[in-house]
């Protein structure tokens, strides 16, 4: 399994940034795709999740209402729409995949085993 994320970058805050992950070798019925994000000196926070089959999205408080979690089953692409950016969203952010998800453990990163290798978003204010 490979992860391929994209699309971090600079913003000012209020901005927008979508990010992207690219997923090979895994079936996709069995999978959901997460993202996380690690600020300097702090732990890894969850940040949202999907199910590759569809179903409900799953956001952390500090980005619901801001952040949507997308999918292109045909591609093979989770994306990342990050709207009204906040200084605070400066990280690196992950895409991760894991296996046979429900709802209570999308924001465990110890259910995620296959994970990318970060991007990169700086929001400056």
């Amino acid at each position: 399994v490979q992860l391929q994320a994209s699309g971090g970058g600079m913003v000012q805050a209020g901005g927008s940034l979508r990010l992207s992950c690219a997923a090979s070798g895994l079936t996709t019925a069995d999978y959901s795709m997460g993202w996380f994000r690690q600020a300097p000196g702090k732990e890894r926070e969850f940040v949202a999740a999907l199910r590759w089959t569809g179903g409900s999205a799953h956001y952390g408080k500090s980005v619901r209402g801001r952040f949507t979690i997308s999918k292109d089953g045909a591609k093979k692409t989770m994306t990342l729409q990050m709207n009204s950016l906040k200084p605070e969203d400066t990280a690196v952010y992950y895409c991760a995949a894991g296996a046979r998800l429900i709802s209570s453990t999308y924001s465990d990163e110890s259910r995620y085993g296959h994970w990318g290798q970060g991007t990169l978003v700086t929001v400056s204010s």
